[in-house]
């Protein structure tokens, strides 16, 4: 679900340049193959190309550059936003996905401390 659209609603697979780039040397394909440039929506700057309406890398239900997959990805079903009125990051989240509010890992501070600190990196 969260690799495609839904009837509910169209994804945006967005990529960061060093990420595009990364999948780039690591798959052997130009950027231009697996995504369209985007100038909108930085810091992001390049947008997943979706044939069938899904992620161009998802492969038999399984993505297939999972260790490699975009910071959007290892977010979902969170999403980081700067609160401009706050002056700081907040994680928001979509009630969408299948998981959200079923039994399993609770996510602590810790947590979201790890995926903030994973932004950072990424986006320097």
């Amino acid at each position: 679900m969260c690799c495609g659209d839904t009837p509910q609603k169209e994804r945006h697979i967005l990529l960061l340049a060093s990420e595009a780039n990364k999948i780039s040397a690591e798959t052997h394909l130009l950027i231009e193959e697996f995504a369209k440039e985007i100038t909108d929506r930085g810091p992001y700057v390049y947008e997943m190309n979706k044939p069938n309406n899904k992620c161009f890398f998802l492969k038999n239900n399984r993505c297939s550059i999972y260790e490699s997959r975009p910071l959007i990805c290892q977010y979902y079903p969170f999403e980081l936003r700067f609160n401009s009125e706050s002056g700081i990051h907040v994680f928001n989240y979509t009630l969408e996905c299948p998981v959200i509010n079923k039994e399993g890992k609770r996510m602590v501070k810790q947590d979201f401390e790890r995926l903030f600190l994973l932004a950072e990196e990424r986006l320097l």
